[in-house]
């Protein structure tokens, strides 16, 4: 694999990704060394140092565990391999912070075994070098062949400013490719500037909810706040000055191919209701799939006289101070806010339709500590490595825990004998908080664990349940009155304040925008409730359109949308790059291409645990019973084949 050289290292860019020089003192060392993560600065002292005799001198882990930061490690262990960090990290400042050591293949190998304790296989290992940024494949994306007059001859729409809109507009800018992003709301952040109900807060480790290209040191929380996403992604746009390119409070209402000039013409609407039209050679669709909030249709649920709205439309203004408040939906939304609201309001009532697996993870909510955010600030390579600890136990690692065993019987409580062992471990997470049997059948699923999205819990979730002042029904809705909830068995409870925590429309993404490809054949209608595209980008009879977490792409389980999206943007560029080079005037991949990877797509979610019998009301779910929103595939698999289009795959027109 090719190497970052040694002057690479030297960059001062490179260094703000693998590490900054400091002449910080002992004390300052000392606390970043006691918060740190041990097998992240274990792997920072060979970086320091270029022995790779440390990993055979110091103990490592014996197993990488999802949410735990540490690592599986004894507390001696632990403490071993700080003492030895403390003088290591002191004799590197005195050296002057030189250029860290880069490992060559073998050497990297031999820290993975380390690291992973031997889960990684040689099949990883170039996936996993660009993320720790030893080689450049990632940072510098696909290698363009066409012309930078080619490039800025190529004008293109971004509808969506969320993380992956926000994507777009870098990458689109570093290639010298013409752009404007357009986004209905008033600021970038899409999803995260939507969702400001209290408690919102990402459910992936911040280090891997970051591009890969911006780490910081700044998360103030291992598992980041709404607020605090938020102020990244303007930091990231202030960084890369992209909001100069950015149509804010502007809405696409839709868009036309047109064949003869081979553009679209992308209809836009301001806020005064001023209408415009855009002329571009390509259109990236940023929307993603939480872009339209759902209201599930329960009689009277419009005759409440009270405040009512969704999570993903709060109202700032709204005081539940002593308010009586009913809040419908115990998924992610409804997970979060609940605990965040409770000390406020004088009495909730959660609406549970079904219960949901939530993960042990006392860094929940836990805030990072001054010395772990210097530690990822200076130590060598510590941030890629923390950022690996992050997301490797939750990600590929994790495949054997989501595939079905045939044979595998156990009246559907789990799908193989290591999804068994997760649900032990769920349930006695949860048994450790609370000795109410009513209340643990109420909260304890009945389909296997990882079948949805699983959340986050330090025991707060239960905790707050048992409170004289909230309780949970899992009776279901009969009716909304204008003072209420009446359950399905006739208890009215009344309610001042109605809180829908009901989640999103995944199925239906573009919502209103009007798409048209070629001949005027919609995308709304070409797609109804089964949307599809090739690898989650491309769509045929829609030339030169593409889709950044797009249909297929939602990782249930087990990964960062951002660093998903970065690979959907190395393949847009690819396949712009593609008509460029071929003198082309639009490209979309062929028909059966498309139909193929669908097929593939639905085939291999069929092994797995989500469309398991006992998974029921599951949101991504069509009317059809498919999951065309979901993921299906590894992540290595992902990065590997959205490297580069392969021009077999697609119908290019030349001029």
């Amino acid at each position: 694999m090719p190497h970052v050289s040694d002057a690479t290292v030297r960059d001062p860019e490179i260094a703000r990704l693998t590490g900054l020089p400091f002449d910080d003192g002992d004390d300052m060392i000392r606390a970043a060394i006691d918060e740190a993560s041990v097998p992240a600065l274990l792997m920072s002292m060979v970086h320091m140092t270029g022995d790779l005799g440390i990993l055979d001198e110091l103990p490592g882990p014996y197993l990488l565990i999802a949410m735990d930061l540490q690592g599986a490690m004894s507390e001696p262990d632990k403490r071993a391999v700080r003492e030895r960090a403390f003088d290591v990290v002191r004799d590197y400042r005195e050296r002057g912070c030189p250029p860290p050591f880069v490992p060559d293949d073998d050497q990297l190998r031999a820290m993975l075994r380390v690291m992973s304790a031997s889960q990684v296989t040689e099949e990883f290992v170039d996936y996993i070098a660009a993320d720790l940024r030893f080689t450049d494949v990632d940072q510098k994306g696909p290698v363009l062949a066409s012309t930078a007059e080619q490039r800025a001859g190529f004008p293109v729409v971004v509808i969506g400013c969320g993380e992956s809109g926000l994507l777009a507009g870098i990458k689109l800018k570093e290639a010298g490719i013409p752009f404007t992003i357009v986004d209905k709301q008033s600021g970038v952040g899409g999803t995260w500037l939507a969702n400001r109900y209290p408690g919102c807060r990402v459910d992936i480790a911040s280090q891997y909810y970051t591009y890969s290209f911006e780490p910081t040191d700044h998360w103030e929380h291992h598992y980041a706040t709404q607020p605090e996403i938020l102020q990244y992604l303007n930091d990231v746009m202030a960084r890369y000055q992209i909001a100069e390119h950015v149509r804010f409070d502007t809405e696409v209402t839709g868009a036309v191919w047109d064949e003869t000039s081979a553009t679209w013409r992308v209809q836009i609407r301001d806020a005064a209701g001023g209408a415009e039209t855009l002329t571009a050679r390509g259109l990236i669709c940023a929307v993603g799939q939480f872009s339209n909030p759902v209201i599930p249709d329960i009689k009277g649920a419009k005759d409440f006289d009270g405040p009512s709205f969704h999570t993903a439309d709060w109202d700032d203004d709204i005081d539940l101070a002593g308010k009586r408040v009913a809040v419908i939906g115990a998924g992610a939304s409804g997970f979060q806010l609940v605990p965040a609201i409770a000390d406020t309001a004088g009495h909730v009532d959660v609406y549970q339709r079904t219960a949901q697996w939530m993960a042990p993870n006392v860094n929940y909510h836990a805030p990072v500590g001054d010395g772990a955010r210097w530690a990822t600030r200076h130590l060598p390579y510590y941030g890629r490595w923390l950022r690996f600890v992050s997301w490797w136990p939750i990600a590929d690692a994790l495949n054997e825990q989501i595939t079905i065993d045939p044979e595998w019987d156990n009246g559907g409580l789990s799908v193989s004998a290591a999804n068994h062992t997760i649900r032990e471990v769920f349930e006695a997470w949860m048994q450790a908080f609370t000795t109410d049997q009513g209340l643990l059948e109420k909260v304890t699923p009945k389909y296997p664990p990882m079948g949805k999205r699983t959340l986050q819990d330090d025991g707060t979730w239960l905790t707050t349940l048992q409170r004289d002042d909230v309780e949970l029904i899992t009776d279901g809705i009969s009716e909304i009155t204008a003072d209420g909830v009446t359950d399905a068995n006739g208890v009215h409870r009344p309610a001042d304040v109605l809180l829908w925590a009901t989640g999103f429309d995944v199925n239906h993404q573009l919502g209103p925008i009007d798409v048209r490809g070629v001949d005027g054949v919609g995308l709304n209608e070409v797609w109804g409730d089964a949307a599809f595209a090739y690898l989650g980008v491309t769509v045929s009879a829609f030339p030169n359109f593409y889709c950044v977490f797009g249909p297929g792409t939602n990782a249930v389980n087990g990964a960062s949308l951002i660093y998903n999206s970065e690979c959907q943007m190395r393949y847009v560029l690819g396949c712009i790059d593609m008509v460029l080079t071929a003198g082309a005037a639009c490209a979309a991949p062929r028909a059966e291409v498309c139909t193929d990877n669908d097929r593939r797509s639905q085939e291999r979610l069929k092994t797995m645990v989500y469309p398991h019998p006992a998974v029921t009301r599951r949101y991504y779910d069509n009317s059809a019973g498919e999951l065309p929103t979901l993921f299906a595939w590894r992540i290595v698999d992902y990065w590997k084949w959205t490297h580069r289009p392969n021009p077999d795959d697609y119908e290019l027109k030349v001029f």
